[in-house]
């Protein structure tokens, strides 16, 4: 026992002896990163003498984790282009003209797909909770949400430049609408010195239009992560579970017919709704590359793939403003829908069982669904063109922190 005593006192005077710079060798000995194979990073070393008001723990050892992330993404505005209505009006007896469904007025394009604002980013939300095992094993369930992208138009009596034809003509908007019922008739004494049945319709000399375009989008993942390959400054891992992704969009358009006294009633405005609604359901499979690269920070590449089958859901409809008349489509389809996703992130572990990351994004899904033509004229057998599209992108930057308890 005492030469064990006086061993270490020797042992205790030598590092004392030694200096400054024995000091700063220990120091940095313990600055080199801790790895735990699957806490989604390094951690830098323990110091207990530095407490911190927060109930986490080492991320290191078996326990709960959750993280929040902000994230902002944009993705392809899946609808085609297709001219709705233009300036004039039809002549549907041919009491104007002489000719039966001849346009009175210039024909310009006055409503169409394209017109829709560019493409916007969608704010969100992404929120993970997890539990880590004994060896580095990490099961999770992970939820995104992103805020609807809505894109508007609307055209009016007032034409762009004011560039109205002489008899005023290019004032009303038209729509080849067509089969539909005496409710859809629209108003009396729409167009001065026209007979009513010359201009019968909501969709035929209307006075305005608007179009609305709107798009969703949801994610799940449900799995695990698993180590493969670790060192002192790098981490291979692979993930694999289940997933299922939501594309929600819809094309709204509405046109209204006024009177001769410029008012409109309920059953003076027509809507039109196209709906289609994507759900995804598959397995997924990838795999992650983390590596160090300074004190508390690293950088990590990830990329997953999965084979979903895309429930396809089609609904429109046209519905009269007093909601009392309508007429509906509908149809399902099913398709497989590969999917690829990458993304790359810059690593912060400030303190321990705490980490912070910003990174980029993509998301890329192959054979969806897209509106080509979102609106079906004919009112009697409502058909909406749609096409498979190869390519659909979302991407953007996430930011978020997460704990490890």
């Amino acid at each position: 026992m005492r030469s064990q005593t006086i061993g270490g006192a020797l042992l205790a005077a030598a590092a004392v002896l030694a200096g400054p710079g024995g000091a700063r060798a220990q120091l940095s000995g313990a600055s080199l990163p801790i790895t735990d194979g699957s806490d989604g990073g390094f951690q830098p070393a323990r110091n207990p003498a530095v407490p911190f008001p927060l109930p986490t723990g080492a991320a290191g050892d078996s326990g709960f984790y959750t993280s929040f992330e902000y994230v902002m993404l944009r993705q392809t505005r899946a609808i085609g282009n297709q001219t709705i209505a233009v300036r004039g009006f039809y002549d549907l007896t041919g009491e104007v003209t002489g000719r039966p469904g001849r346009l009175v007025g210039s024909g310009a394009v006055g409503l169409s797909t394209k017109d829709f604002s560019p493409r916007t980013f969608q704010p969100g939300g992404q929120l993970e909770v997890g539990y880590r095992l004994g060896d580095g094993t990490r099961l999770f369930y992970r939820y995104l949400h992103l805020y609807d992208a809505h894109y508007s138009f609307g055209a009016s009596a007032v034409p762009p430049g004011f560039a109205l034809t002489p008899d005023l003509a290019d004032s009303f908007l038209s729509a080849r609408v067509f089969n539909f019922n005496q409710f859809f008739a629209g108003p009396t004494g729409k167009v001065n010195g026209v007979p009513d049945s010359a201009v019968y319709g909501i969709w035929n000399a209307a006075s305005q239009m608007d179009i609305k375009f709107t798009q969703r989008y949801q994610e799940m993942q449900a799995g695990a992560r698993v180590p493969v390959l670790e060192s002192d400054y790098s981490r291979v891992y692979a993930t694999g579970g289940l997933q299922f992704n939501w594309f929600f969009e819809r094309f709204q358009w509405r046109t209204v017919s006024v009177d001769a006294g410029g008012n409109a009633r309920p059953q003076d405005v027509a809507f039109y709704t196209n709906t289609l609604s994507q759900r995804l359901y598959g397995p997924f499979v990838g795999c992650g590359h983390e590596v160090f690269v300074a004190d508390a920070f690293s950088i990590s590449g990830d990329l997953t793939a999965a084979a979903l089958l895309d429930v396809v859901k089609m609904r429109a409809k046209y519905k009269l403003g007093d909601q009392t008349i309508q007429s509906k489509f509908g149809r399902e389809e099913f398709r497989v829908v590969p999917n690829v996703n990458a993304a790359a992130n810059l690593w912060w572990y400030p303190i321990e069982g705490v980490q912070l990351r910003v990174g980029y994004q993509a998301l890329t899904f192959y054979n969806t669904t897209h509106m080509l033509e979102p609106v079906g004229l004919n009112f009697g057998n409502i058909a909406p063109r749609y096409r498979i599209q190869g390519f659909r992108l979302l991407h953007g930057i996430n930011a978020g922190i997460g704990f490890f308890f």
